[in-house]
């Protein structure tokens, strides 16, 4: 598993309103330019540059809750959901709701990268 991309990648696209946008009209091609640029980064990341098939899943998916699953930060990913869900999908208080409701069955999961 790759914590450190997924969190790394939450936090890429949450920088810049353009990233947010740019992952919101085409979310396949913002996930394969984002993965091909992480394969020679400047600087190079730890470990590795990519995704397992899950994780670029949930991703393309818009799945907040299958990336908690798989052990994305909760603040990072906190932020990633509410910039891509609001306002175009959801209310903040609905989306909100949603999170709470979709995490809580999972307790805890593991977060170290």
């Amino acid at each position: 598993m790759s914590r450190y991309m997924v969190n790394k990648l939450m936090v890429e696209i949450d920088r810049h309103d353009e990233s947010v946008a740019a992952f919101k009209r085409d979310t396949t091609a913002f996930l394969e330019s984002w993965e091909a640029a992480a394969l020679s980064p400047d600087p190079p990341y730890p470990v590795g540059g990519s995704l397992t098939p899950d994780e670029r899943k949930a991703f393309a998916d818009w799945d907040f809750e299958k990336l908690y699953v798989l052990g994305a930060h909760p603040y990072l990913l906190w932020h990633l959901v509410r910039a891509i869900y609001v306002p175009e999908r959801l209310t903040v208080e609905e989306l909100s709701d949603a999170f709470k409701a979709a995490v809580a069955e999972h307790d805890w999961p593991d977060f170290s990268t």
